[in-house]
């Protein structure tokens, strides 16, 4: 057997295949899951918020930002979603 072949088998066999995960995917996680914890703590601050200004503790004008930033973070969520739905669509699309 040709020397070149067994190097070659050796590296063949230590490539990683392409369906195993690259080391930067758990950073993107981490991200994602920092995304949604942000999401989730700006939604409760504006529970939080609006509870407060029931019972006079907060100022109206607190309660309208609160209010704002609570939309303005449901909407990005819709729309990230949105544009989630539409790629996998196009994904199902796709000829094999």
């Amino acid at each position: 057997m040709d020397i070149r072949s067994i190097q070659a088998a050796q590296k063949y066999a230590a490539a990683r295949p392409a369906t195993e995960p690259t080391a930067g995917t758990s950073e993107m996680g981490e991200a994602f899951a920092g995304l949604a914890h942000d999401f989730a703590s700006t939604l409760a601050e504006s529970e939080d918020v609006a509870m407060q200004s029931m019972t006079d503790e907060a100022d109206p004008h607190t309660l309208v930002q609160a209010l704002a930033q609570a939309e303005l973070a449901v909407e990005t969520a819709v729309t990230v979603r949105d544009k989630v739905v539409e790629a996998y669509q196009e994904i199902l699309r796709m000829p094999i």
